[in-house]
């Protein structure tokens, strides 16, 4: 079905709306002048100022280090969570459990920020890199969950029970049929963990302390002040990031779908 001439106009005004700010951004961030909005000429020359910006490389030194710890916490609990939706039907509080673990997906990031925020002043723990960590992985473990589950929900149970016929433990089993085959999708929600956590800002403000800085947290303080062509530059290096990682987890979850 061809498209009409309004709904053509529709999709590239609406995809210039959301992708031409990210554009100029990424253009300027070349820009040899100092001033964001007058084009100087072709340079590289904020970007090899990021690599002597201390504050800035000790922020993304900070946000890969909480992405990459709670992605790996939220692989590990959204999968067994995923598991125990999928395996076990009928168990006390199984339906109020679903709820409470999807329930991050639609709940607003600032509202979450701020239960984690009370729920640490509450314990008296002071806000750091681990409050962040463990922040990130309470609200990223939904979507780790969400990826699994589904790949599960298209896995045939009779590979494993055919493993169990020919007398392999439930463990060996899981080790050598299931989890080669939910592999792509548990792999896919890493990322996507990683993903949210290194992008992060609302949460992170409500959970960070003093010496934990994030990436995004440090180029918002510095907006504040004033956009320069470095902040450009680092923002262009994230975003670079994000997209090539969240191309390699749609790779992935296409892969896990056809197989």
């Amino acid at each position: 079905m061809r498209m009409s001439r309004f709904n053509i106009v529709s999709l590239v005004f609406g995809i210039a709306f959301l992708y031409l700010p990210i554009l100029i951004v990424m253009i300027y961030s070349f820009n040899a002048s100092k001033l964001v909005t007058v084009w100087g000429g072709f340079s590289t020359q904020w970007y090899r100022g990021l690599l002597a910006n201390k504050p800035l490389m000790d922020a993304a030194f900070v946000s890969l280090r909480v992405a990459l710890a709670s992605a790996l916490g939220a692989t590990i609990i959204g999968t067994m969570a995923a598991l125990a939706l999928r395996r076990h039907r009928r168990f006390v509080g199984r339906g109020l459990f679903a709820f409470m673990l999807f329930v991050p997906l639609v709940l607003p990031e600032i509202m979450t920020g701020l239960s984690l925020l009370l729920l640490f002043v509450a314990l008296d723990w002071d806000r750091g890199f681990w409050t962040i960590t463990l922040a990130h992985m309470a609200f990223t473990t939904s979507f780790v969950a969400f990826i699994v589950d589904a790949r599960l929900a298209d896995l045939d149970p009779s590979y494993e029970e055919a493993a169990r016929d020919l007398g392999a433990s439930p463990l060996s089993a899981f080790m050598r049929v299931t989890l080669p085959m939910i592999l792509p999708a548990i792999a896919a929600g890493c990322l996507l963990a990683f993903t949210l956590s290194l992008d992060d800002l609302v949460i992170a403000s409500f959970t960070s302390g003093p010496g934990a800085t994030t990436l995004p947290m440090r180029l918002y303080g510095q907006m504040r002040l004033g956009v320069t062509p470095e902040i450009n530059a680092a923002s262009t290096v994230l975003i670079v990031s994000v997209t090539l990682i969240v191309i390699v987890v749609a790779w992935l979850t296409r892969r896990h779908r056809q197989a």
